[in-house]
């Protein structure tokens, strides 16, 4: 399967980029989508001096006037949105729907960040002293760096980009080499805005092309005061202490080991679909996928057999060619994902009361296809508590909520996390007692509105994107006095300094 020339069409000036260290390969059948090259050390020099000097004029522009742009590069995704859903699909192997999906985030978050574009409110503070005024204002920050995974490939760059834009920053963007060519779909696109925009520098946003070495020259540079990144718990240890080693700012969207919690009085006609979505949706390979069911031991066995029955239906019919619209389970991004998978299934074969799935299937079109794994336990066990990017879900029962909290929040991760209850007081105490950064009651771990503030606890980083305040981390903030009064100033704290 080549990608078809209306999805690579997006792309105005790709054989600007060919070249031969980037080997991009569908997932769908390991077909060549194109092979480009990575930047050169000077390159990425040289565009990040392009996103200062980008960056100098772009603070100067008022904030509701950078909005318009969003508002311009919203209405291009709309009229692109479902080629680039297409190539979304091509590139990264999930399923069509989910890849719409995707290009939708992009453009509710243009949005967002439209109204946002009016809304960057500082404070005014009550002054100990007479005739003192004092606020908070928010101010551009600089450069932003963003280092984005393949598993969302458009969407996490939108979250970042559009509410840094807004904020009166330019943007350096280093997608995986897994992805490249969706994210010069989305440069070529925003290019295209930039051609009616007079206000914005050319260089405002910008593509790094390469591997793990473009993206540490971003990570190591002072003049990049923000780096944005997402991706695995070990990459985030390594973005977070380079970046702070030169004192920069790090916003870290690392792994999940995300759990659901069905109590007695849990509706299963809701629980169990939001399960194996959680479980199932883009194979497994989603931050936010259900790794974990806990289950009351009054239910356990009755909510094992109902994933299981859900389960073996989805291998032995929905696991497929992603652009097909039957399909639920596309294929695993690469042979290595398949190879964890599988390790992750033998070490916890010994423990396991029963295994489903797990195995390879439809060799025939070439690409990493499987049948998702449900693992039935008594209890959680070490080989538990790392993550697996792929569709590999335990279950263990518990007793007592108490318990249950325990086992929820015994992982380094703390990302997404649900309880299945029709009980008013569990779901509060849930949500009290869950460590993790997002705690829904009655739908999944996976799938999140771009309103509330996205992100995670522990190993998972502590970095918010998309809603709610999250655009503070792409500002400075700044504590002004202003005294208007004719006699000496008194000062602070009651200090008297009389010469």
């Amino acid at each position: 399967m080549i990608a078809s020339p209306r999805t690579l069409g997006l792309i105005a000036n790709l054989s600007e980029f060919s070249g031969t260290e980037l080997t991009c390969h569908s997932p769908i059948d390991g077909s060549l989508l194109a092979t480009l090259r990575a930047d050169a050390p000077e390159e990425v020099d040289r565009k990040i001096g392009l996103a200062v000097d980008a960056f100098r004029q772009w603070r100067e522009v008022p904030a509701p006037r950078r909005g318009e742009l969003v508002r311009l590069y919203g209405s291009k995704l709309r009229q692109n949105k479902e080629e680039l859903a297409q190539l979304v699909t091509q590139e990264c192997g999930k399923v069509i729907e989910e890849g719409r999906g995707e290009v939708q985030e992009m453009i509710d978050i243009c949005d967002f960040a439209v109204g946002l574009s009016r809304q960057l409110y500082g404070l005014t503070i009550a002054s100990e002293r007479p005739e003192h005024v004092m606020q908070e204002n928010w101010l551009p920050l600089g450069p932003v760096g963003i280092i984005s995974a393949f598993n969302f490939p458009v969407a996490v760059w939108a979250w970042n980009s559009a509410l840094a834009l807004v904020c009166g920053n330019s943007c350096l963007w280093k997608p995986s080499e897994k992805t490249p060519l969706t994210a010069l779909a989305c440069q070529s696109l925003f290019d295209d805005v930039l051609v009616q925009f007079e206000d914005a520098p050319s260089a405002l946003s910008q593509i790094v092309l390469g591997t793990y070495v473009q993206g540490q020259q971003l990570v190591d540079d002072n003049r990049i005061p923000l780096i944005s990144a997402t991706g695995s718990t070990r990459m985030g240890q390594a973005v977070g202490q380079r970046v702070a080693a030169r004192f920069g700012r790090s916003l870290l969207e690392l792994g999940g080991n995300n759990a659901i919690i069905v109590t007695p009085s849990a509706d299963l006609g809701v629980a169990v679909p939001s399960i194996l979505f959680g479980s199932v949706g883009t194979a497994g390979q989603r931050c936010t996928s259900t790794r974990r069911v806990i289950v009351h031991r009054c239910l356990f066995d009755q909510v094992f057999d109902m994933l299981k029955g859900a389960v073996q239906q989805i291998g032995s019919s929905k696991v497929g060619d992603p652009l097909d619209a039957a399909t639920l389970v596309g294929p695993l991004i690469d042979e290595a994902a398949y190879e964890v998978m599988q390790r992750a299934i033998e070490r916890v074969r010994p423990h396991a009361l029963e295994i489903v799935g797990g195995q390879r299937v439809r060799e025939d079109l070439c690409g990493v296809y499987v049948h998702p794994a449900l693992v039935k336990l008594n209890e959680q066990v070490e080989s538990v508590c790392e993550e697996t990017f792929a569709p590999l879900t335990y279950v263990m029962p518990y007793d007592s909520l108490d318990e249950a909290m325990l086992t929820h929040n015994s992982v380094p991760q703390g990302l997404s996390s649900a309880i299945m209850t029709t009980d008013v007081r569990e779901a509060e105490y849930f949500k009290r007692y869950s460590d993790c950064g997002i705690a829904n009651v009655n739908i999944g771990t996976s799938g999140a509105e771009i309103g509330g503030a996205f992100g995670g606890e522990k190993e998972t980083g502590g970095g918010r994107e998309s809603g709610s305040d999250s655009w503070k981390a792409y500002m400075r903030r700044q504590t002004s006095t202003t005294y208007f009064g004719t006699a000496r100033p008194a000062l602070a704290q009651g200090i008297r300094f009389d010469v």
